[in-house]
């Protein structure tokens, strides 16, 4: 085959010299053949691909494949139905509504309702009319030693860092957020202009990098917390102790977007990677952890204070619970995304195959709240893959109590899922810090349609919940959602995830089964397990 090759191209290299000099103007095809098999000599002398070596020249068309092969596959290939990590058929919904185009199907569902896993909401012959309900359901977060209590929408923006994401496109979510009165996360790179530039309510993240709040050594900073938690924009802070698309390890910021624009906000060096630590140094135990909930709480004037985390060990959370009740401390919410979440860079492996998947940890954070009697000093967010109505209304049902959404807010400002977001080469400028490719981002345009998906989105969520009969987001429970396990066999959530009694875990010998060695590994002193693993496999062989 090598051989072929080299003969081909030194027969196209003779006959576009003839060629020339009969015609001259093809001297073009003198350069175009000479530099094809210069290529191929290069190709075919070079030992780092051993593909080259045999294949000189059309070897390269492998690479060239590879990287046209997501546009292919998302524009020829793909059914409605089978995209990943978002279908197409959800991305439609969200351009449509964001658009404010029409967003009905034609002639039926696509969805193989037959398939084990399929999931439904259970209507109601006492349907209710959508003109009797509040088209802008509201929740107060708040718990009793919070001051400054806020009513946030039903679905808000999910942590998104500047750096991640650009600045025209931080901008657009702000302004969006700004028109449609709700809030948008920071993610965990800090507070920022952008942030502050339209008005939007904010959510500040802290993460283990202390970014906007950090000293020279990577420490939390009271003194730079404290003047900007007070901001008017800052509704309410929280603690990032991990997150769904890399649970357990701490956020990147690869150093190709790393400017110095962000350098300076965050407290960094230009130019390298920002690789935040796993863990924060600001508190090592539960206990720890809500005594400096008690202090940003005060440092930020009475604020809505909470943390989020991806469900990695359960006993760690029981632990948080207990530290709660030993010392009457609670956080305001608790964020809990699920191992589904997206992100800008992650190994593949935390991408995959760590964390728990969002409806198990919502299900099991709230069935923990309850067994303490906590569930009503702390309200739930979910977060995690959450783009349509139903998909909020299926949540809440599940126990939480509002929602956020990152990849459908990155949709309705042009995100085309071209998997491109660790490279600095994002085609619509939203996760970019290249100003070439940013400026085509529009934000006066952009943050309208962020406004119009959010809008639409809670409409259709309320036409939903008027189907079940219910007035309120608060009367969905576990009873209303329907999953078929198996071709036989249709559960409800309740019988999925059975209900807990409030204050069943208080007693842990009297706790739910399935609970009882959870219980008895936590410890409000420490997030590890309190047994080694020679007394659980101890405790479970008594058992």
């Amino acid at each position: 085959m090598r051989q072929l090759i080299f003969t081909y191209l030194i027969a196209a290299l003779v006959v576009s010299v003839l060629l020339s000099l009969w015609l001259p103007f093809l001297w073009w095809l003198i350069v175009l053949t000479g530099g094809l098999l210069g290529v191929a000599l290069y190709d075919a002398r070079q030992h780092k691909h051993s593909l080259l070596v045999n294949f000189p020249l059309i070897g390269r068309m492998r690479w060239i494949i590879e990287d046209f092969r997501p546009f292919f596959q998302q524009y020829l290939l793909e059914t409605e139905t089978s995209g990943r990590p978002i279908s197409r058929m959800f991305r439609s919904i969200v351009y449509q509504r964001a658009k404010g185009s029409m967003d009905s199907v034609p002639f039926g569902t696509q969805i193989d309702t037959y398939k084990s896993g399929y999931e439904w909401i259970g209507h109601s012959l006492s349907a209710l009319s959508v003109d009797e309900l509040d088209d802008d359901p509201r929740v107060v977060i708040g718990g009793p030693d919070c001051k400054q209590p806020y009513a946030a929408s039903i679905l808000n923006i999910s942590a998104m860092s500047f750096g991640a994401l650009s600045k025209n496109a931080v901008l657009a979510l702000n302004k969006g957020a700004a028109l449609g009165g709700f809030y948008q996360n920071t993610g965990e790179g800090g507070l920022t202009p952008y942030h502050l530039e339209n008005g939007g309510d904010i959510v500040w993240q802290i993460g283990t990098g202390y970014f906007g709040c950090r000293t020279k050594d990577g420490h939390f900073n009271e003194l730079q917390f404290a003047e900007k938690a007070k901001l008017p924009a800052v509704k309410m802070i929280e603690i990032k102790l991990s997150q769904g698309a890399k649970p357990g390890h701490g956020g990147i910021l690869p150093a190709h977007k790393n400017s110095q624009e962000i350098a300076d906000i965050r407290g960094v060096t230009a130019g390298e990677d920002v690789i935040s630590p796993p863990t924060h140094s600001a508190f090592n135990t539960p206990l720890e952890m809500l005594e400096f909930i008690q202090k940003l709480r005060e440092l930020s004037g009475g604020k809505p204070i909470g943390f989020k985390l991806a469900l990695g060990r359960k006993s760690e959370f029981l632990a948080i619970c207990k530290a709660m009740k030993q010392t009457g401390i609670t956080p305001d919410f608790i964020t809990v995304d699920g191992g589904e979440g997206g992100t800008g860079a992650a190994p593949l492996e935390y991408s995959n195959s760590i964390g728990f998947p969002l409806r198990e940890a919502l299900a099991f954070v709230d069935d923990a709240l309850v067994g303490f009697e906590l569930r009503e000093r702390i309200k739930i967010i979910a977060s995690g893959k959450i783009i349509t109505a139903f998909q909020i209304v299926k949540n809440l049902s599940l126990g939480a109590d509002l929602c956020n959404s990152a990849r459908g807010m990155m949709f309705a400002i042009g995100c085309v899922q071209s998997l491109s977001c660790n490279t600095n080469t994002c085609p619509t400028g939203v996760a970019t810090q290249d100003p070439k490719l940013y400026k085509g981002l529009n934000v006066n345009h952009k943050s309208s349609r962020v406004a119009m998906f959010h809008k639409k989105t809670i409409l259709a969520m309320v036409d939903i919940l008027s189907s079940t009969g219910h007035s309120s987001t608060e009367h969905l429970n576990r009873t209303h959602i329907f999953r078929r396990v198996d071709q036989h066999t249709v559960l409800r959530y309740d019988e999925i995830f059975p209900l807990i009694h409030p204050g069943s875990f208080m007693d842990e010998d009297d706790a739910p089964k399935a609970y009882q060695l959870h219980l008895k590994e936590a410890c409000a002193s420490t997030f590890k397990p309190a047994n080694t693993l020679a007394e659980v496999n101890h405790e479970t062989q008594s058992v």
